[in-house]
């Protein structure tokens, strides 16, 4: 079974960037679409965004305009950009295979005001 291992989190003050990864431990990308989940504390797991096999994105309304998305399949790996950061963006955030139950172990991102 594929694993994917998330990196790239961290602290950040509030305005800053942060570009995460998710690694694949082989080639999926070209064929499974991939998307970022984030789990802020107390909070349920949401959404944040998905990249499809054919190039297209799509973003949470509350990262339009501040987040991009991004693969390399040669590094078999996803890329989450995220600029103009918010405290309201500090979560736990995940990677997963659209079509399975596949998860990354997660990364955490925290901004402070």
């Amino acid at each position: 079974q594929v694993q994917l291992v998330e990196s790239g989190g961290g602290l950040v003050q509030a305005g800053e960037s942060l570009r995460l990864s998710c690694a694949a431990s082989r080639s999926i990308f070209s064929t499974n679409d991939l998307d970022w989940y984030r789990q802020a504390p107390g909070k349920q797991r949401e959404w944040v965004a998905r990249l499809t096999v054919s190039g297209n994105t799509y973003f949470v309304d509350s990262v339009k305009g501040r987040f991009t998305i991004s693969r390399d399949n040669a590094k078999r790996t996803v890329y989450l950009q995220m600029n103009s950061l918010k405290a309201e963006d500090t979560a736990v955030y995940y990677c997963k295979i659209f079509s399975s139950d596949v998860w990354g172990q997660g990364t955490q991102v925290t901004v402070s005001s």
